[in-house]
């Protein structure tokens, strides 16, 4: 029997055909670039109003909160005495509360490519209909804000070859013992000797049966995993990403803005839309002139890539006091911010160095 007859005819396309299918021209091995996202076809939804009378303070930090948070802050370091918390005395609280604006952008992101997997049987469809254009293909979004990607075929790309690895033999030469079935046996090294008698291992060969491919001097072809063929396709990559950018309005305290990434705040005012409009109007300008630079910013950067599905705004005010206080007749500070109450004090005066023996 010929065993050619054992599989479908092979229906591979001509090397260039892929180049020519409608809207997915350039799509090569390896990846084409991102598809530029087409026009939105449904109108911008209308500015939202911003809320009424938002309570914009935030309730003082007690002495006790603050002597509470800076206990537990030395707790935590081994090498940190607590004689400056029980010792020292507060001697002023000054509040620097700030403005955190925060801008999301989640979009959607398309990208194609030539790609290629062992055949078992799935139907070859190409050309039996016109492919759908990229942005057309079904893609199911996951919740808004959150990060995913899936691998689509297309539809009515796929065809069948033959393996070019293994030329439809469905085997290939192990790598390991160059085809031979044997290799250099490990207790001797290959010698046949070992304490001056005959290799045991080897009977005196030097050679033992290759692991790797049972002896046979050929394995498994890794392209098609036995398959002899191999099913061609164009590939599409949807990725969704939740592009995230925050602003703080300078607080001129000594605290590190850095710092507020780990942190939340009291939360004022947070709306999403297709497209955000700026911020127009809110009582801090600084928050105003960062909603209406990131707004910009993020349409035109990944407005032209990708298709923005969704943003969101947000603006928290975030607590910080800074405590000054005197130990030993010198005077020091420490931090407290957030809704967490955490500590920075990187000037701590009372600590040692750990030796461990």
């Amino acid at each position: 029997m010929n065993s050619a007859a054992m599989y479908p005819p092979v229906m591979a396309p001509q090397a260039n055909m892929f180049g020519n299918v409608p809207g997915y021209e350039g799509t090569v091995p390896g990846g084409g670039g991102f598809l530029p996202p087409p026009m939105p076809t449904e109108p911008v939804a209308p500015p939202q109003p911003a809320p009424e009378n938002p309570e914009w303070s935030i309730p003082s930090l007690s002495e006790d909160e603050a002597r509470k948070a800076f206990k537990e802050f030395v707790s935590s370091h081994c090498c940190y005495s607590d004689a400056p918390v029980t010792q020292g005395v507060i001697t002023s609280m000054e509040p620097f509360n700030t403005f955190r604006y925060r801008l999301e952008t989640f979009t959607e992101s398309r990208s194609t490519e030539w790609a290629q997997k062992p055949y078992e049987g799935e139907p070859a469809d190409f050309y039996t209909q016109p492919a759908p254009q990229p942005w057309e293909v079904q893609a199911t979004p996951p919740n808004l804000f959150s990060d995913h990607k899936v691998k689509i075929r297309v539809p009515f790309t796929s065809s069948v070859k033959e393996c070019n690895t293994c030329h439809a033999t469905g085997v290939e030469q192990c790598t390991e013992c160059n085809g031979c079935g044997k290799k250099a046996c490990w207790a001797c090294d290959g010698t046949g000797v070992k304490l001056d008698a005959a290799c045991s291992h080897c009977n005196g060969t030097g050679k033992e049966s290759c692991s790797k491919c049972n002896g046979r001097g050929k394995k498994e072809c890794q392209t098609c995993k036995g398959k002899r063929q191999l099913l061609t396709y164009i590939e599409l990559k949807v990725e969704w990403k939740n592009n995230v950018e925050d602003h703080v309005v300078e607080h001129n305290s000594g605290l590190k803005t850095d710092k507020l990434c780990s942190v939340n705040g009291k939360e004022l005012f947070k709306n999403s839309q297709n497209l955000v409009y700026p911020l127009f109007g809110f009582p801090n300008p600084g928050v105003s002139q960062a909603s209406d630079r990131l707004i910009k910013e993020h349409q035109t950067k990944y407005g032209q890539t990708s298709r923005i599905l969704q943003q969101r705004q947000t603006v928290e005010l975030i607590p910080i006091t800074r405590v000054n206080y005197e130990w030993k007749d010198n005077t020091h500070a420490y931090y407290v911010y957030g809704n967490e109450h955490k500590v920075n004090a990187d000037d701590y005066p009372a600590t040692c160095c750990c030796v461990i023996l």
